[in-house]
Formats: structure tokens, C-alpha cells, sequence
């Protein structure tokens, strides 16, 4: 029941300041006194601190009616006891917080938890939102934050003979910084057993006192499994009794790493997020930095973000067509789709100078101007690609195979989705039109005329037929770059703009000594905390970032779209036949490398 006289928020617009005092307003309302404050931050979402022994209540008001953040978009800690500039927030050793979203309200909390202690616990959330599992598991894996009532806490990126908690302040950055590597025989046997697979742990049951199901391995290494992923199965015959997802095997540090880089050097680190994304994934990192920083990118500049960003999309997709086609059991679609690649990345080359990984945004916009002739090109792609579409859906869509194999397998519900944390394509297969460059439109994709695509059924083949749909879509957006490329400058003239345009550092002292710290030393961000989020390949990506005044970050999250979509195979898989799982994976889209960072 609501308290008298409080309304439900009106909070339709993002970053709608009245609304993140109305959202404030109303926690207050319905918890204890003094157990609730607010921290300015220059994000759009409103920074909530709650007490602990608030934690659940506040989290069960935001999930239900009114405010219906019915989904938990990401989890992440921070270690505060090194950071010096925390004025505005509750004094902790460690923080926690849950990010939360309303796709119906299309609007964004995040509620803080202050910890003390050295390792300090938490009360686990599953019981509010499923894929809480493997954020708690990564927060205890980076941390040493142990969550009260988690069926599995247990590593999930490091091995399972990892010391210590690699993202706490005290561990090193560096392999120098430790002992060299030695592994003796007697280490190798220890490693080796603590890989052996034990059901029990997994939560699997014998099927009965005498008789067991079967157990098979599939992977890490495996060609449908896109990676190094593994799936322990639990098998009836070839029907699926359970399954567990076993992940880490291809994780970098990425996060770690983050905090001995320059604001402006971990930009190449973000191509390798998810690889197959290229400059899509320094999208939401340097625009998190410029919010923090104050920096207009010119229109020039954002016109050829979204431009080479759909080129991406493109590319991206293509590949998870031929792929998708290949593991139900086709092979003519990719070989088709490699060459027409080839064509998309001759663009991209001659643009950037690189193919998949051009590192080529910057803070403030661009690293250079279009070439000569870059137009020439880009339209000889834009049309003659949508030809190429329409003999793709004969060989593969309409493929009475390819249908059998994937129509009605892999379904789940739209409610199902948003508890799982499914965005994107996944989440707009199921029949919900919701789409971040239509909903919260940034680098100007407010002015493009473009659809959404949806479908009903949220099962393999809608996955795929949503995706092929965008790849349409795309080209309608760069048609409109093509056409409306503005003039101007592709780089801000802020001076945290990283480096300077070159005709400026050539003019005068100060520019030179500008362009000298920001390239050997790193601009210095004000301290602050921002969190951006785009529509990327594979569903919502996002980058919080958190100055301590310094020339890197204190704490950099990246939340990834394919991390809380693996987790939901066990749920859409059980019951089902084991060919019925590969095209389930297919399905999905994921980079290894976007799940395990």
C-alpha cells in the first residue's frame, strides 16, 4: 500500500531530475527514517543509498506497482578505501550497487548499499531476480563480498584455485608485481582435481538411488559453443535434465586493467569487449567520459559514431547469420555472408586505416576526418546490399529445415526476458518494441528515420529474423549519414579532448603543452561518476566510470549483454533434445569475450 498523499513518480523522461526526487520521495515514504539519501552524480539515473537492513524492502517497492523496474540490469561493487573525493555519499569500505530498469517507464535507479569491514556480506537478491546469481558470484569472484543465501558462491572468471579477489585495491595490476609463474608437478595435479566436475555441486540430482542420468561435456572446446564456453549437461538419452554454464575461461581483467590505463589509452581495450562490435564498443566508453568531462561533440563528429557504428551492427550480424545457419546445419549462407564481410570492411579499412579493432573514436569525437571518396564507397555498399538480403531469406529463412529446427525452440515470454536481464534483439523477439537509439536517443539518432523490428514468439527463429531486420534497418541509417553528413570539425576543441587537433598544436605554446600532458600523461577528469548506455550488437552495453580526479579511472563496469543472456540456458533448455540446444546457443549471439571481460 502506498503512503497517503505519495503518487506513483512520473518519470517517462529519462534523466528527468523531478523524477529522481519523486523516486527519492517515495522510498522515503515507505521505509524507516533516516534509512534513505540521495548522491548527485552527473548520471540520469538517480544514485539511492539504502540501509541494509532496508536493502530487500526497497528493492520488492522498485520491482512492483508503480514503479515497475522490473528488471536488474546490473550488479557491480567498488572498493572505496582508496578513493579521496567521496563528499557526496555515505562513508564504506566497499559499495554495492543494483541497477535497475523500467523498460515501461523507460527509466534507470540505482540503489547504493554502504559495506564495512574487510570482507563484508551482503543478503542475496535471487529471490526477486533470478540473473542476481552470477553478479553476486562475479562480486564475490573480483571482491571477496560473500552474499547470505546464494545456492552457489563459488568463482565464476578465475580459476577455482584463484588467491585473493583481483578488483580489491590491494591486488596488482601487473604479473611483475608478483612471484614468476611456476607450475610444478604437484600444482598441475592440485589444478587438474580442482576442475573435476561434481554434479552435486551444480545443484543435479541422481535420478534415483541406483541408477543415474548421464553427464556429458559440452566444451570448452567446441564449434557451436562460439568460444570457450562450457555446458555441463545432465542428460535422459538426448534429452536435457539440467544444465550449467561454466564461464571465466576467456576473462582478461578488462575491468582491472581499466585502472592503470589513461582515460584516452583503455580506448583500444574496448574494441576487444565484444570483438565482433569494433568501434561500437568505444561508443558508450567515451561518452561516458565526456559526460563526466563536460564535452559537446561536434554534430559532424556523432554523425559518423552512428554511421560506423550500424556499419558494425551490420557486420556483426552477418556473421551470427551465416553462423546460425551453419550450426542448425547449412552451410552456403556463410560463405555468401564472408564475402559480402569483406566488402563492408574494405569500407572500414579505408575509413580507420583497421578492420575489426580501429580503436578510432576518441573523447570529444572521431581520431580523423572522412577520407576522400568515403561517400563513393559507402553508397556502392548501401545498395547493393538489401539485394543480397532478400536471396538470403530464400536460402535460409524460408528454408523449411532451418524453420523445423528452430520455430518453437529456445521460446521464452517477454516478463520471462526482462527477469532474466535479456535486452535487445532477445528481448524484442518476444513482441517488445524497446530499443535505446529510439527510447533514450544518443549521437543524434533522434534525427534518423528508422524502424524497430519485433516478432512475438521470442523462440531461435524470431531471434535470428529480428536480427536479419536490423541489418535493413541499418542501411536506412547510414543512407541518412550518406546523405546529411554535416561540416565542421569530427573532434570537440575541449581542452580534455584527447589529443588536439594537429593545425591547433602547431599555433601556439599552450595548445602544445595541452597536446604534450593529454598524450604522455592523460587528461585529468574531474571527479565523478557516469553511466552510459547504447544499443549495441547484442543488446543494452554499458560503462560506468567513476574519477577520482585523476588521469585513470578509480573504477570502470563494463555490464555487457551477453553476460546475463547465458545465464538463461538452463531455463530455456531443460526438457528439451540436445540438437534443440545447439540451435539455442546460435540463437543468442554472444562473444566469450563479452561475457568473461
Amino acid at each position: 500500500m502506498m503512503a497517503t498523499g505519495i503518487k506513483p513518480p512520473n518519470i517517462m523522461t529519462n534523466g528527468n531530475s523531478d523524477a529522481s526526487s519523486e523516486i527519492y520521495s517515495f522510498l522515503v515514504a515507505h521505509l524507516d527514517n533516516d534509512s534513505v539519501s540521495i548522491q548527485p552524480t552527473c548520471s540520469s539515473a538517480p544514485s539511492i543509498w539504502v540501509r541494509e537492513n532496508q536493502l530487500m524492502k526497497a528493492l520488492k517497492l522498485l520491482k512492483g506497482k508503480p514503479l515497475d523496474f522490473a528488471m536488474l540490469l546490473d550488479i557491480y561493487a567498488v572498493d572505496e578505501r582508496l578513493r579521496q573525493h567521496r563528499e557526496n555519499q555515505i562513508s564504506c569500505d566497499f559499495s554495492l550497487t543494483y541497477q535497475l530498469m523500467s523498460i515501461h517507464q523507460n527509466y534507470d535507479v540505482r540503489i547504493k548499499l554502504a559495506l564495512n569491514g574487510n570482507y563484508p556480506t551482503a543478503p542475496s537478491i535471487i529471490a526477486l531476480w533470478p540473473n542476481a546469481n552470477w553478479y553476486e558470484r562475479e562480486v564475490w569472484d573480483m571482491y571477496g563480498i560473500e552474499f547470505n543465501g546464494h545456492p552457489l558462491m563459488r568463482r565464476i572468471l578465475t580459476p577455482p584455485t584463484f588467491q585473493g579477489h583481483p578488483l580489491r585495491k590491494e591486488h596488482p595490476c601487473r604479473a611483475t608485481e608478483l612471484a614468476p609463474f611456476d607450475l610444478s608437478s604437484e600444482k598441475q595435479d592440485m589444478e587438474q582435481e580442482a576442475l573435476r566436475f561434481n554434479p552435486s555441486d551444480w545443484g543435479m540430482t541422481k535420478q534415483s538411488a541406483d541408477s543415474d542420468f548421464m553427464y556429458l561435456n559440452l566444451g570448452p572446446n567446441h564449434p557451436s559453443v562460439h568460444g570457450v564456453f562450457r555446458i555441463a549437461l545432465q542428460l535422459n538419452g538426448e534429452r536435457i535434465i539440467d544444465a550449467a554454464p561454466d564461464i571465466g575461461y576467456h576473462h582478461r581483467g578488462a575491468e582491472k586493467i581499466a585502472e592503470r590505463q589513461t582515460w584516452h589509452g583503455f580506448i583500444p581495450y574496448t574494441d576487444r569487449i565484444d570483438y565482433l562490435g569494433g568501434v561500437m564498443n568505444n561508443l558508450p566508453y567515451v561518452m561516458a567520459v565526456e559526460k563526466m568531462a563536460g564535452i559537446q561533440v561536434p554534430p559532424k563528429a556523432q554523425c559518423i559514431r552512428v554511421m560506423l557504428s550500424e556499419c558494425f551492427r551490420i557486420l556483426s550480424h552477418m556473421l551470427f547469420y551465416g553462423t546460425f545457419a551453419q550450426d542448425i546445419g547449412q552451410l552456403s549462407t556463410i560463405f555468401y555472408l564472408f564475402i559480402d564481410r569483406e566488402k563492408l570492411f574494405s569500407i572500414i579499412e579505408a575509413i580507420t586505416g583497421a578492420r575489426m579493432h580501429p580503436s578510432w573514436f576518441r573523447i570529444g569525437g572521431v581520431a580523423q576526418d572522412l577520407p576522400n571518396g568515403w561517400d563513393k564507397m559507402v553508397r556502392e555498399f548501401v545498395d547493393y546490399f538489401p539485394a543480397r538480403l532478400d536471396e538470403y531469406d530464400v536460402i535460409a529463412m524460408e528454408n523449411s529445415i532451418l524453420k523445423k529446427r528452430t520455430v518453437g525452440v529456445g521460446k521464452y515470454t517477454t516478463e520471462e526476458a526482462l527477469e532474466w536481464g535479456v535486452t535487445g534483439p532477445g528481448l524484442r523477439a518476444t513482441g517488445l518494441e524497446f530499443d535505446l537509439r529510439k527510447e533514450r536517443p544518443y549521437s543524434g539518432y533522434e534525427q534518423y528515420d528508422f524502424d524497430i523490428p519485433i516478432a512475438n514468439n521470442g523462440d531461435c527463429y524470431d531471434r535470428c529474423w529480428v536480427r536479419v531486420e536490423e541489418m535493413r534497418q541499418s542501411i536506412r541509417i547510414i543512407k541518412q549519414c550518406l546523405e546529411n553528413m554535416p561540416s565542421g570539425p569530427y573532434k570537440a576543441t575541449h581542452p580534455l579532448t584527447t589529443p588536439p587537433m594537429n593545425y591547433q598544436s602547431k599555433q601556439d605554446i599552450e595548445t602544445q603543452i595541452q597536446h604534450f600532458l593529454n598524450v604522455s600523461w592523460g587528461p585529468v577528469i574531474p571527479p565523478n561518476e557516469s553511466c552510459v548506455a547504447i544499443e549495441a550488437i547484442k543488446g543494452i552495453n554499458s560503462y560506468t566510470l567513476f574519477s577520482d580526479g585523476s588521469n585513470t579511472s578509480y573504477r570502470t563496469r563494463i555490464r555487457t549483454p551477453s553476460f546475463p543472456h547465458l545465464q538463461m540456458i538452463p531455463h530455456i533448455s531443460r526438457g528439451l533434445l540436445l540438437p534443440d540446444l545447439i540451435a539455442i546457443i546460435a540463437s543468442i549471439d554472444f562473444v566469450m569475450a563479452d561475457v568473461d571481460r
